[in-house]
């Protein structure tokens, strides 16, 4: 299969996972990795199951069709390669393969590769040495510009590989410099602040909002859908889009979901306690989409 598409938006046709089931695997391992990995709770293993199930049926109602390719289960691997959204990036030359910021995921991207060579999905590049970059700070703005988060995660060097894979495709890479916040420990990316849900319309937090970049997305004609402060932390700004105006967000994020209804977005909510909320990573950071189709607009 070839990757047809630079966009966050476009339905998707292919779509990368590791079901819950398979990144906890077994109690012993949830005992084991849960704190060392700043989870804020212990997940409940039989309740991630059924949480990633009812996960895939909305994103199935919501870009029928969609083919899953499930990331096969690896001991090897810690609870985080739930999240397979940060170990690669797509691009319409092929897969990028990343260099975590976060030690524990360090072999993640060698098994992105793995299932990518499997399947025949093209390897454009990977960040090397003292690079770092993670996918959760990567976004496409439209299918010439990549917007790249510059905080914990993803450093200079890694910026500046990315950029030179990127320049033979006329890919305009712009670097938006991420607050300390809660410090190197947290989970933070670019992603927690943006998350694009229509050709227009993007969900953003925007009291971390660095001003050029929310000039940049209001000079382009997005909409903002402002997620309020008591919805951040519970993962309001995290949302999939499955197609443009079609989207999976967490429960429990009333004025979110009403303000994105009111703007025309289709929204499935889904219980994330599990394999949400307690590893504080949302309806994005759970899955890659490989192929997304062309987005109108």
């Amino acid at each position: 299969m070839s990757i047809e598409w630079q966009t966050e938006v476009g339905e998707i046709r292919t779509l990368m996972v590791k079901h819950a089931r398979d990144a906890f695997l077994s109690e012993e391992k949830l005992d084991a990795e849960w704190k060392k990995l700043g989870y804020i709770g212990r997940p409940d293993l039989g309740r991630a199951v059924a949480e990633y199930d009812a996960f895939l049926a909305a994103i199935a109602e919501l870009a029928p069709g969609v083919e899953v390719a499930e990331l096969p289960p690896d001991p090897e691997l810690s609870l985080d390669s739930l999240y397979p959204h940060d170990a690669s990036i797509p691009t319409s030359a092929g897969m990028i393969l990343c260099r975590m910021g976060k030690a524990a995921r360090s072999p993640e991207p060698a098994a992105h590769e793995g299932l990518f060579r499997s399947r025949g999905i093209p390897i454009l590049g990977r960040i090397d040495g003292r690079g770092r970059v993670e996918g959760g700070d990567v976004v496409w703005l439209d299918p010439s510009t990549l917007l790249v988060g510059r905080g914990y995660r993803t450093n200079d060097e890694g910026i500046r590989q990315l950029r030179s894979l990127l320049d033979p495709l006329g890919v305009s890479v712009v670097v938006v410099p991420l607050p300390h916040y809660r410090g190197p420990s947290d989970v933070f990316h670019l992603m927690s602040i943006l998350s694009p849900v229509d050709v227009d319309a993007v969900v953003v937090y925007s009291p971390l909002m660095p001003v050029p970049l929310r000039e940049l997305l209001l000079e382009r004609g997005h909409r903002l859908i402002e997620v309020p402060d008591e919805e951040f932390d519970s993962q309001g700004c995290n949302v999939l889009a499955a197609a443009p105006g079609r989207c999976v967000a967490v429960e429990g994020n009333p004025v979110t979901r009403s303000r994105m209804e009111a703007a025309g977005i289709e929204v499935r909510s889904v219980r994330g306690r599990e394999i949400c909320e307690k590893g504080m990573g949302g309806p994005t950071c759970l899955t890659r989409p490989l192929e997304r189709s062309a987005p109108r607009g």
